[in-house]
């Protein structure tokens, strides 16, 4: 039983580690899709004011943004065991 116990906590230690450096992960291309975002944005808005035109390019941009909380959750990644995404709550 002591076996057992000890092969469990070593794999949950195995598992707590490989989540954070996920959520590192997930955390950095989260701000490197941001600042994308706010690069795309930049520049429709430049490129349209130059050309004159309305707001459609910065609406566009708009919309094509994630909804918040959605870039949070990655899919799970190769060597996941198979296992899916947990489903947000």
């Amino acid at each position: 039983m002591e076996r057992l116990n000890t092969k469990l906590y070593l794999q949950n230690c195995y598992i707590m580690k490989e989540n954070e450096r996920l959520r590192k992960a997930a955390l950095l291309l989260n701000q490197e899709n941001q600042a994308l975002l706010s690069e795309l944005k930049h520049r429709l808005a430049k490129s349209t004011t130059a050309t004159g035109g309305g707001n459609n390019a910065a609406a566009a941009a708009n919309r094509a943004s994630p909804k918040p909380g959605t870039d949070a959750a990655l899919p799970a990644q190769a060597g996941g065991k198979g296992k899916p995404a947990p489903k947000p709550k």
